[in-house]
């Protein structure tokens, strides 16, 4: 893999790359609160000041006064738009916004951005979803045809939509796609008064814990992982190197302080966001669908690429130069710095199906906390035994048995086979299948709580 190398004097003296008048140096960087993926360079960034502890304060940058200013925007489009109009520095967003932003820029005579670091991924592909009102009778991606269906025009959500529908035997054409941001796709849902919503991390799984929504179609049916990134005007990488890389420095930061105690991450998360620590615990408690990684591997150029193809399809986007978009240089020196190592962990991949497998369902109760529950019996059997004193349960976690990925219990589909077996699905077709081969049935978690129920 061939990747743009910078001339970054990295290791040279600091004069090299540092105006000697400068004294204040802004650094404007553009985020998104609502969407779960981007957390690892935006909210746990900024809330647990971790930038400020990485700046370098020495030689030339020893006189220096940072500036730092946090914009939160709905998706990664008007973060691209800003970064443009050079209002940022700095912009976190997801895999087809990343894509737009790198184009844009290179559509430019001068402008450009480098993609310098990741935050997160999905092997499978999940974190973007098609959601529909809960009552809805569709629980098919092809029953879209001639449906009304929203989304974020330009998010990830939207490329996910795009890549299904050419997937698929409908066109873009044969449905009436709509603009819509997350919030309204959300609210619209709720109401009714929408066929459908495409959305990216977490809107589907805040709509499955709120009870207003149910998801039909998951990102991982793409087969194409689902990533997020961070990208920097060039302009700025090239005049204050080293603040980049303290950037990068943040990120790694910000994943250790989650993977140290998600719980503990989640909880503090709610407060910062207002995305419920129930639905932020499905991402990034261990088998969540996020795994946290800033490294650059050969398998997310090649993702882009195909991304980057899908919008040529659909969109005319502009060509895009992987080789002088993307840039290891940055997270390099910060693995570096960090005594960390770089190449072992581009090098691991982590697969839902095979890193989930045998983990415990979960049940989180209001007071005590989670509990976890090797075989699907015992879970049942203790969720009918909370139910009938009465406990609150804020939520319960099953497994997907196609992907491995992380459930809502109440939202999932659950078979029950003839031996007394159960297994938990995300969505129906795949356990209507399933439940034909096995000889099951399928059956939702109250039913299936109920053979559980305690006895007087």
């Amino acid at each position: 893999m061939k990747h743009r190398s910078l001339v970054l004097g990295l290791g040279l003296a600091l004069t090299v790359s540092l105006p000697a008048f400068a004294k204040t140096i802004d650094i404007a960087i553009g985020h998104q609160s609502m969407c779960t993926d981007t957390y690892m360079a935006g909210i746990v960034v900024k809330e647990l000041q971790l930038l400020e502890k990485h700046l370098p304060t020495e030689g030339a940058y020893a006189d220096v006064t940072y500036n730092i200013s946090w914009s939160d925007y709905t998706s990664g489009g008007p973060i691209t738009n800003q970064m443009l109009a050079n209002k940022l520095n700095i912009g976190v967003m997801g895999d087809y916004p990343l894509i737009v932003n790198g184009a844009k820029f290179q559509e430019t005579e001068s402008l450009r951005t480098l993609y310098v670091a990741g935050t997160g991924y999905n092997l499978k592909g999940s974190g973007n979803a098609v959601v529909v009102p809960v009552a809805s009778d569709i629980y098919s991606f092809d029953d879209l045809k001639g449906k009304a269906v929203s989304t974020p025009v330009g998010s990830a959500a939207w490329g996910m939509l795009l890549k299904a529908l050419q997937d698929s035997d409908i066109g873009v054409e044969q449905i009436s796609l709509r603009n819509q941001s997350p919030a309204v796709g959300a609210a619209n849902i709720a109401a009714g008064k929408i066929d459908a919503h495409a959305d990216f991390c977490p809107w589907s799984e805040l709509m499955e814990f709120r009870g207003t929504g149910r998801k039909i179609y998951d990102g991982s049916e793409t087969g194409v992982p689902y990533l997020h990134g961070v990208v920097v005007r060039e302009d700025f990488a090239q005049e204050y190197p080293e603040v980049v890389t303290a950037f990068v420095k943040a990120v790694i930061d910000a994943g250790d302080w989650i993977k140290a105690d998600p719980l503990n991450a989640v909880e503090q998360m709610e407060k910062w966001t207002g995305v419920e620590k129930e639905v932020l615990y499905i991402y990034f408690s261990k088998g969540g669908h996020l795994t946290l990684d800033p490294t650059i591997k050969d398998e997310w150029v090649e993702a882009l690429k195909l991304d980057h193809s899908v919008l040529e399809r659909e969109q005319a986007i502009p060509p895009l130069d992987f080789d002088a978009w993307i840039t290891e240089d940055f997270v390099k020196a910060a693995y570096a710095e960090m005594d960390l190592d770089y190449a072992a962990d581009k090098a691991a991949v982590i697969d839902p199906a095979d890193a989930n497998a045998g983990l415990p369902n979960e049940i989180w109760h209001a007071r005590d906390g989670i509990s976890t529950y090797g075989t699907m019996p015992e879970f049942l059997k203790a969720v009918a035994e909370f139910e009938a004193t009465g406990a609150k349960l804020n939520a319960t976690y099953v497994y997907d048995m196609e992907t491995g990925l992380k459930l809502f219990g109440k939202t999932a589909f659950f078979v029950h086979t003839p031996d007394g077996g159960y297994e938990t699905f995300m969505r129906k077709p795949e356990a209507d299948a399933y439940a034909a081969e096995a000889g099951g049935e399928v059956i939702d978690m109250a039913d299936a709580v109920a053979a559980f129920a305690p006895t007087d």
